[in-house]
């Protein structure tokens, strides 16, 4: 794997272009999160697929897909940034977060599980912790088994993360945002209530809020414990694919008021409330959620967007070599 290109910040977050022997182009970030010292936390966002199958609406990631990455491609992914800082593999990060969610659903590659099994035998990080983020897709039943059993047996202490991106309380508008086969709330409340134990995290319910789709606290408390799950609320960003099916974020640059009745909503319903909102630097380097530099370099759009600048040559390349793969 070689490194084609960079582009952002040290002081909050690197997005890295990179390409493998065979030609597949990948992206992958690392972040920090001021007023937080790297070696308080520092923050590696993988990606797991070349592209991604599913096509949400609001991520760019979903205009190509050309397979999984393997494990020793996403251990690539942490070796080079890792090893730009650390060339021992010993990470003093008090909490080294590998977040599984830059390009591509994680559930829909187990090599990610290998990854994480595996971690240790080539990392001294004791800040380890995992983060996977997904849509749960029914297609995916034996990954999630085996998460489990990898989470009971090393993760047990609240050193793993996970979220389930939901996006909306209403299920059939669900279905708009994420069209692929997948779990119901009432699932993802059973698998939740079997994955937590005492001393864990709570299992985040994430919401990329936009004005389009509602969030009723009343339907989360059918399936959802408050002393499992907790909601997080981030704003939709700015990318291609929400521009062009006129997604609207219901948090402004100005962020979201303590006193909303959406937030205070889910406050009265008992849940732990995580508003997110990230440097709008952030949606210039590219790096936010949803955000896909290389889907980015196909879009006619793009100098009007907002993403980064790539230069004439290493656009021209990618340009090619994703419109080849098409």
């Amino acid at each position: 794997m070689k490194i084609i290109s960079s582009i952002g910040s040290e002081d909050l977050a690197i997005v890295y272009i990179a390409e493998t022997s065979k030609g597949e182009l990948m992206e992958f970030v690392e972040s920090v999160q001021p007023p937080r010292s790297r070696e308080e936390k520092w923050v590696l966002i993988l990606s797991t697929l070349y592209g991604c199958p599913v096509n949400c609406p609001m991520c760019d990631a979903g205009s190509y897909y050309h397979g999984r990455i393997s494990k020793e491609g996403i251990f690539a992914q942490i070796d080079s940034m890792v090893t730009k800082r650390y060339p021992d593999r010993k990470i003093p990060a008090k909490q080294l977060k590998i977040q599984f969610a830059r390009m591509g659903e994680p559930s829909f590659n187990k090599s990610v599980l290998e990854v994480i099994d595996e971690f240790h035998f080539y990392f001294d990080a004791p800040g380890f912790m995992p983060s996977i983020s997904t849509i749960a897709p029914q297609s995916a039943e034996d990954f999630f088994t085996e998460m489990l059993r990898i989470k009971t047996e090393k993760f047990n202490s609240g050193n793993f993360q996970l979220q389930f991106s939901i996006h909306t309380t209403d299920e059939k508008k669900r279905n708009e945002l994420i069209p692929v086969k997948k779990w119901s709330f009432s699932k993802i409340g059973e698998y939740g209530r079997r994955f937590f134990s005492p001393g864990d995290r709570k299992i985040t319910l994430n919401f990329a809020a936009s004005n389009e789709y509602p969030m009723d606290p009343s339907v989360l408390l059918d399936n959802f414990d408050p002393e499992i799950f907790m909601v997080k609320i981030t704003p939709l960003n700015p990318t291609y694919n929400s521009r062009k099916t006129q997604l609207t974020s219901l948090i402004g640059e100005s962020g979201f008021e303590e006193s909303s009745a959406v937030l205070g909503g889910f406050r009265k319903a008992g849940y732990e409330v995580v508003v997110s909102i990230g440097d709008i630097e952030e949606n210039y380097i590219g790096s936010n959620c949803g955000q896909n530099i290389l889907t980015h370099v196909i879009n006619p759009e793009k100098h009007s967007s907002g993403y980064p600048v790539l230069g004439s040559e290493l656009e021209s390349r990618i340009h090619g070599h994703l419109k080849k793969k098409q």
